[in-house]
């Protein structure tokens, strides 16, 4: 492994239908467990009923795993809080794109309102909202579905010095049926974890963002949890 091309990752705040427990992550991380392919989402109790109302399953799974590890790193000396978030997904929000695609086949107009929430920046904009973050984020759409182009990204400006630490977000729903037939299924899940350029309590586990084994998000989560132990 590059020493030069490697970052530092923490354990992963972890949230997908049918995965409860950290005994259950493990199990999926080994192939033993799967996800539910459900519609499920977190309840986001942190937050207003008018704020959590209309949010799709990929935003409510965003806004919980970065509230979760925020929290699991209070201990950090500058918290991460502070630090900036990257974004990265698959497809987005495709839920709600589907519904803005059908109103425009049978209303040909689109809603302001539902316009906002289709975005692909949406679930990390709506995090930054509930959770007051002000540092700043960028997004990723990894070309072609190759998640090294997103954690390389991500990596960039820890292995530039620009920055010390930043928070990295993953997160991807259950598609609607009707693009079952042209679109291989995805696992709905969401992770988010600190990324540090360096080593220190939080951020131990050693991540070359170039590996072959973490070409998927699915690779990628594994990898981190079965090098980690889940508290």
């Amino acid at each position: 492994m590059d020493t030069e091309r490697c970052v530092y990752v923490s354990q992963p705040a972890c949230w997908a239908p049918g995965l409860v427990t950290n005994d259950d992550w493990v199990l999926w991380a080994e192939g033993k467990k799967q996800v539910s392919l459900t519609g499920d989402a977190p309840k986001l109790e942190f937050t207003t009923p008018l704020f959590r109302r209309r949010l799709s399953q990929i935003s409510r799974m965003t806004v919980q795993v970065v509230h979760d590890i925020i929290e699991k790193t209070k201990s950090d000396a500058k918290p991460l809080s502070e630090c900036k978030q990257i974004f990265t997904s698959l497809r987005g929000e495709i839920s709600k794109e589907f519904e803005i695609n059908r109103q425009i086949i049978q209303d040909n107009e689109i809603l302001p309102a539902a316009f906002s929430l289709s975005v692909f920046n949406t679930p990390m904009a709506l995090a930054t909202i509930a959770l007051g973050l002000k540092a700043g984020y960028s997004v990723v759409y990894p070309s072609k579905g190759n998640f090294n182009y997103a954690l390389t990204a991500a990596a960039a400006p820890l292995l530039c010095k620009d920055e010390e630490k930043i928070i990295f977000v993953y997160a991807d729903e259950l598609i609607p049926p009707q693009y079952n037939a042209v679109a291989e299924a995805t696992e709905p899940f969401a992770f988010a974890l600190a990324m540090s350029a360096n080593i220190d309590e939080e951020c131990n586990i050693k991540l070359n963002p170039q590996s072959k084994e973490l070409c998927t998000p699915k690779d990628a989560l594994s990898y981190i949890l079965t090098r980690s132990k889940i508290t």
